[in-house]
């Protein structure tokens, strides 16, 4: 397992090994408990979502204040945004993209006070995040994905957007 830091504190991008890899494809642990402990990672998640989407579509950017994620697109690629929402914190509104696909494996563990979106890259994609915490839509808040103030640079003018995206 390959653990880097970013240049937003608390955000790691986690690039898990490929336990065997051959002429039918790959096999990788998305998640083993053990071995995230061993590297410093001790947040226990309790609940798994999916998302599914097709090109171009932006989710986000959401967050709250209590929960730690772990992201993964295990199918498909995706443009994947954090953004600092800690107002204590020397780097808030500081964001990082990363490029997240089935072919690099890599994760983004997101800690609480960061925001998070995504665009989907390829034609499709399957987005997964565990929590470790119960979702509270009441909780979250909502950056608009173009908002001036953040200055995020993403790959397309004309995202497809959800109702909550689109009118902030």
């Amino acid at each position: 397992m390959k653990i880097e830091k970013t240049k937003l504190p608390g955000v790691l991008l986690i690039t898990p090994p490929v336990l065997a890899e051959d002429f039918r494809g790959t096999n990788t642990e998305v998640y083993h408990q053990d071995e995230y402990e061993k590297n410093g990672i001790k947040t226990k998640f309790i609940l798994d979502s999916v998302s599914t989407s097709r090109h171009k579509v932006l989710r986000g950017i959401h967050g709250d204040n209590r929960t730690t994620k772990l992201i993964t697109c295990l199918y498909g690629c995706i443009y994947f945004v954090v953004l600092n929402r800690d107002p204590s914190s020397s780097h808030f509104n500081e964001w990082q993209s990363f490029t997240l696909s089935d072919r690099n494996r890599q994760q983004v563990l997101v800690p609480p006070n960061y925001g998070n979106g995504h665009l989907v890259m390829s034609d499709h994609c399957v987005f997964s995040y565990k929590l470790d915490a119960y979702y509270d839509r009441a909780s979250q808040f909502t950056i608009r994905w173009d908002d001036s103030g953040h200055n995020i640079w993403w790959p397309v003018k004309d995202p497809i957007l959800s109702e909550r995206d689109a009118l902030l």
